[in-house]
């Protein structure tokens, strides 16, 4: 398949996930330099440059952020969620596996959401980890409602995406 073509698949796949979840995003040019090319987090709600957009599978990590944040909070969420907001940061963990299930539920093979050029060198770790059900952050995600160590909604499924 012709990589523009997989592309737009994947993008498709991705953007009827946030319809579906209600993660709110726009389409913009983006002007300055961004933590992840083509993406950019204001008040909540994802600016997509698709000419700077070096990873599709980046939008799944960063709609995580947005969704595992409190509702009454989201609207506040802005650039990089996580530098300079020190409560933020133990979010990551729970960001990780939340874009892990969400790649489960899309359709997406692992490499596109943990690819090797992000995740500070561990995108192969995290890979082999979570495929081999050692699911770390499962606790962080289940106490914020969104999933269950076991029954019906049993990680990596959900019983919700996004944090009340």
């Amino acid at each position: 398949m012709e990589q523009g073509k997989e592309r737009d698949l994947v993008l498709e796949r991705i953007f009827q996930f946030f319809d579906e979840i209600s993660i709110r995003y726009i389409f913009t040019e983006i002007e300055t330099e961004t933590f992840l090319p083509g993406i950019q987090i204001k008040n909540g709600v994802l600016q997509i440059d698709l000419q700077k957009l070096k990873y599709p599978g980046d939008l799944v990590h960063e709609a995580g952020h947005i969704a595992v944040t409190k509702s009454e909070e989201r609207n506040g969420l802005n650039d990089n969620v996580i530098e300079n907001n020190a409560e933020k940061a133990g979010d990551e963990i729970a960001v990780l596996l939340w874009s892990y299930a969400a790649a489960k539920k899309i359709g997406l093979a692992p490499e596109i959401v943990f690819h090797e050029d992000g995740y500070k060198g561990e995108a192969i770790w995290l890979r082999e980890q979570f495929e081999g059900k050692n699911y770390i952050g499962l606790p962080l995600l289940q106490w914020m409602g969104l999933t269950d160590v076991e029954g019906k909604d049993a990680f990596p499924k959900m019983k919700a995406w996004l944090r009340e």
